[in-house]
């Protein structure tokens, strides 16, 4: 605790210049640059910094995989066992190989970039443009909707292939538009008015799928935009004091909204993968 605290006093400090350079938080990234006529913003920026740092430093901290795990390895083992026990029973044995190296990506990637906006010199330092509004060159990714809503068209086109590769097309189908009825148990007239019904819940399931990019990429840049605009406020309120409880609790919800998108993408996968033998 006491080495804890310096460092969260040091996190206040930064959060408190980020208030001082703006009087609020951006709902859209600055372009800082272009390349071959591409935007640069200082969110690809720091999706950049931060995933080339967090590549080095597993690289680093684990190296080559050893019979007797060292201390890197073996908290990375620890948290891909963490996760399998948790994501195996909800994707299913045979979606989970497939499945599982997108999941622990899109939790490890939102984890560490729900992070970023509490590392000291992130939404600091940067230049002023003609409107006197400072323009940072760090902001964290997941305050980014271009992002977000990137790993969620991503996650779905895998939901996509991993359902149509494990269930197979007919299935999926099936899944979507299918009479879920007994037909052995049900009269055949009541199982034939049930049809149409099942198939207009198909088309609104339809719908359903092509809003969930929306919904997931909307939820996370919507806690994370949240946090940082928490943290800004509390910082010019009274910095120092008044922020250091909001540190620790960006920290918690940082682990949540990434364990939320990886669950709710784990559940899309699990209900067209995991079923038993018989529902096929």
């Amino acid at each position: 605790m006491n080495k804890l605290l310096p460092t969260v006093f040091l996190l206040s400090g930064t959060a408190s210049a980020l208030h001082a350079a703006d009087d609020s938080v951006s709902t859209s990234p600055y372009e800082l640059t272009q390349i071959f006529n591409l935007p640069i913003t200082n969110s690809i920026v720091t999706t950049w910094v931060i995933s080339i740092l967090l590549i080095l430093v597993i690289r680093w901290s684990v190296g080559k995989p050893k019979m007797i795990p060292g201390r890197g390895q073996a908290v990375m083992e620890s948290l891909i066992n963490g996760l399998k026990d948790l994501l195996e029973p909800i994707v299913g044995k045979k979606a989970f190989s497939m499945a599982f190296p997108l999941l622990i990506g899109l939790f490890l990637f939102i984890l560490i970039h729900n992070w970023s906006g509490l590392i000291p010199g992130v939404g600091v330092f940067g230049f002023y443009n003609e409107h006197g509004h400072m323009q940072y060159w760090m902001r964290p990714a997941n305050s980014d909707l271009n992002a977000t809503f990137g790993m969620a068209l991503v996650a779905m086109i895998a939901w996509l292939f991993i359902s149509l590769k494990v269930a197979g097309p007919k299935f999926f189908i099936w899944e979507l538009f299918g009479n879920k009825a007994d037909k052995k148990e049900t009269p055949p007239l009541i199982y034939m008015m049930l049809i149409p019904i099942f198939v207009l819940v198909g088309f609104i399931e339809v719908i359903s799928i092509a809003f969930r990019p929306v919904s997931l990429s909307f939820r996370l840049y919507g806690n994370v935009f949240g946090g940082e605009n928490l943290l800004a406020s509390m910082t010019g309120m009274a910095p120092y004091i008044v922020p250091i409880p909001f540190y620790f609790y960006e920290v918690l919800v940082g682990v949540v909204q990434a364990l939320i998108f990886t669950l709710l993408v784990a559940i899309y996968i699990g209900l067209m993968t995991n079923h038993d033998e018989e529902a096929h």
